[in-house]
């Protein structure tokens, strides 16, 4: 399918089993007019690309290995007019495989986050966007949450910046706490400046704040809830308000929460169910950061791993890792309803959705 010059390029990260169904990152464009995706394209191949971040020259993308063989990052220089990526570097931590990786507000400082392991680690990026040697590998640490097989050892899950840029937030499932580390954008290094805990059990997984960095909403993988927080500006403390679920009333099967969104007005948040397979819509007081449930769609597929919302707002694109497709919904602007339009694409072993231009 030809799309116009204006749709928007996205790559896709998956898993690569051995069996072979999936090579690599994929692309794909986006008519921002339609809705339709094009046919995917093999980008990169290269193996378990599960988390993926740009840089804002929309020149480099990031990448991570996620394998037994230990935590790497690695920059990509990206073809827009081909849909292809061209290895430039790739830096390991010297710790544990990687669940997901981001880059800073000045594009200086990469972090990587090995779930197995429990560790964060951090690298120095350089003005052409390739990556340093590792600055940082620290070890999360502390009393492990109740659920004796999810959170049998420390599990930092994500890291998200927040928007003054000072710190880098980290989610630890295993730990039930998010993690908070100051950063030194000169050398790219990290150094832990608080923790908040969670609710016993919660599992915190990924987080996003909104509120230009007021709130900070945080979707809790093991209980299916996503809890806001109050943040402190002046030491960027984090104190719950509110914690809402991400299931329906009476659902009595297994669940567990993955992806977060704040809808670019910040009027909306969304979440995804595997297990229900679903994306949970609120709606988004401004003033005091607290989440209204809205509705729960079918997610189109099974095990909504991640999901991206188009940068102008219209539209939510969500890869199902088990059903191997992306599924287009189109967002109501009032209501931040999700209808599916009945556009999908076949992406094998789908779990990330990254805009090339606008990054994370």
């Amino acid at each position: 399918m030809l799309l116009p010059l204006a749709s928007l390029l996205i790559f896709v990260g998956t898993y690569t089993p051995k069996d072979g169904a999936s090579h690599g990152i994929y692309s794909v464009r986006f008519d921002p007019a339609t809705g339709a995706l094009s046919a995917p394209v093999l980008a990169a191949k290269t193996s378990n690309p599960t988390f993926l971040a740009a840089h804002p020259n929309g020149r480099v993308l990031y990448a991570l290995s996620e394998s037994n063989t230990g935590g790497a990052a690695a920059a990509f220089a990206i073809d827009a007019a081909a849909g292809t990526l061209a290895l430039l570097n790739k830096e390991a931590s010297g710790g544990g495989g990687f669940c997901y990786i981001g880059l800073d507000a000045t594009s200086r400082v990469l972090v990587g986050i090995s779930y197995g392991g429990g560790q964060v680690a951090s690298f120095p990026v350089d003005q052409e966007g390739r990556i340093g040697s590792v600055a940082t590998l620290l070890q999360t640490a502390g009393t492990l949450g109740p659920d004796k097989a999810r959170q049998n050892a420390p599990h930092a899950h994500s890291a998200t910046f927040s928007p003054d840029n000072r710190f880098v937030y980290v989610c630890d499932l295993g730990l039930d706490k998010i993690l908070r580390y100051r950063i030194d954008h000169q050398t790219g290094r990290l150094a832990l400046d608080g923790e908040t805990a969670t609710a016993p059990g919660a599992g915190p997984r990924h987080s996003k704040f909104s509120g230009a960095g007021r709130f900070f909403h945080v979707i809790n993988e093991l209980n299916s809830t996503v809890t806001t927080y109050a943040c402190d500006p002046a030491t960027g403390h984090l104190t719950p308000k509110q914690t809402v679920p991400t299931l329906p009333a009476g659902f009595q099967g297994t669940n567990i929460c993955a992806e977060i969104r704040v809808h670019p007005s910040g009027k909306f948040v969304y979440g995804s169910n595997r297990g229900h397979d679903s994306l949970a819509v609120f709606s988004r007081d401004e003033a005091t950061g607290l989440l209204t449930p809205v509705e729960i769609v079918p997610s189109g597929g099974g095990h909504p791993r991640n999901f991206n919302i188009t940068p102008d707002g219209n539209w939510l694109i969500c890869a199902n890792r088990d059903s191997d497709n992306l599924v287009v919904y189109r967002i109501d602007p009032a209501t931040g309803r999700l209808t599916a339009t009945g556009q999908t694409a076949t992406v094998p072993k789908a779990v990330c959705v990254l805009f090339a231009v606008s990054g994370e």
